[in-house]
C-alpha cells in the first residue's frame, strides 16, 4: 500500500505554537512527522527568545507522540527510519544547529540501536561505577568524560537515549540491561528542563539540565555557562561515586 506521511520542520520553540495540532494528531494516531531544529541553548546568538529549554519535556507528555532526540548523522538517519516506519502516533525528530561530529561506529555501538531508545553507546573494560546517560549533542560530553574519568580509574558507562518512549516499550530484561538495578549511581546530561530524568537516574543519581532560561551569546559560551562541558561532567560524575 502506497501512502504519503507529512512531514514538516522548524525551530523547537515554535513547537509551542503547534501544540493543539499535534495534539489532535496524537489523539487521531496519525503519523506526521515534525523536524525541530535548533534544539537548545547551543543555537547562541538568537537568544532567550528562541533557545527551548521546556520545549522538550512538553512534547515528551504528549500521550501516543514520539520524541527522538539523535547524538549525531548516524542516529538522525536512523530516527528517520524508525519514523518512517511508525505507526500509532506522530514522531518528533528533535535536531541540532550546531556542528557535531560523527561518532565512530567502529569504535562504539552501531546507531542501529536507536530503535530500541536507549543503548550502551560505549562500556569500560572493567565494571561501571557509574552511567553517564545523555541525548542529541551532549552524548559527545559523556564520551569525553567517560575517557577523563577512565584516567583517574573511574569506569564509565555511557548511554546514548535518543527516546524514552521507544526505551519504555522494550521488555523488563532490556532495561535491566541498559539500567542495572545494581548500578544505582548515574547521571544524566541533557540541554534541556530535567523534569522526568529523575525516573532514570532515581534516587542516588544526579541531572545535568537547565532550570533557567537561555542568554545570547555564541552557542559554546552559553553551553560553558550553564555547565555543558566536560569538565563539569566529570566533577558531576565524582561527586556522585566519592
Amino acid at each position: 500500500m502506497k501512502y504519503i506521511i507529512p512531514y514538516g520542520a522548524t525551530f523547537l520553540i515554535f513547537s509551542d505554537f503547534m501544540r493543539p495540532t499535534i495534539r489532535l494528531a496524537a489523539i487521531m494516531k496519525i503519523r506526521p512527522i515534525y523536524i525541530f531544529t535548533h534544539d537548545s541553548i547551543a543555537l547562541g546568538e538568537d537568544g532567550t527568545t528562541h533557545q527551548p529549554v521546556e520545549q522538550l519535556t512538553g512534547l515528551r507528555s504528549v500521550p501516543d507522540m514520539t520524541v527522538i532526540r539523535p547524538a549525531d548523522a548516524n542516529e538522525t538517519a536512523q530516527a528517520w527510519r524508525v519514523a518512517i516506519e511508525h505507526s500509532g502516533g506522530p514522531v518528533a525528530l528533535i535536531l541540532t544547529r550546531q556542528e557535531i561530529p560523527v561518532i565512530d561506529q567502529e569504535k562504539y555501538t552501531k546507531a542501529i540501536e536507536l530503535e530500541k531508545g536507549a543503548y550502551i553507546l560505549s562500556e569500560p573494560k572493567t565494571e561501571p561505577d557509574i552511567i553517564l546517560i545523555g541525548t542529541g549533542s551532549e552524548v559527545q560530553l559523556l564520551l569525553a568524560a567517560q575517557q577523563k574519568l577512565k584516567e583517574q580509574n573511574i569506569a564509565a558507562r555511557v548511554v546514548s537515549m535518543p527516546s524514552w518512549e521507544l526505551f519504555e516499550k522494550q521488555d523488563k530484561a532490556y532495561k535491566e540491561k541498559i539500567f542495572p538495578g545494581s548500578l544505582r549511581k548515574r547521571l544524566a546530561v541533557e540541554a534541556a528542563s530535567p523534569l522526568g530524568w529523575l525516573k532514570y537516574v532515581i534516587d542516588e543519581g544526579d541531572i545535568i539540565g537547565i532550570n533557567r532560561f537561555g542568554e545570547s551569546a555564541p552557542g559554546e559560551e552559553v553551553m560553558e555557562e550553564y555547565g555543558f562541558t566536560v569538565e563539569n561532567v566529570v566533577k558531576r560524575a565524582k561527586a556522585l561515586i566519592t
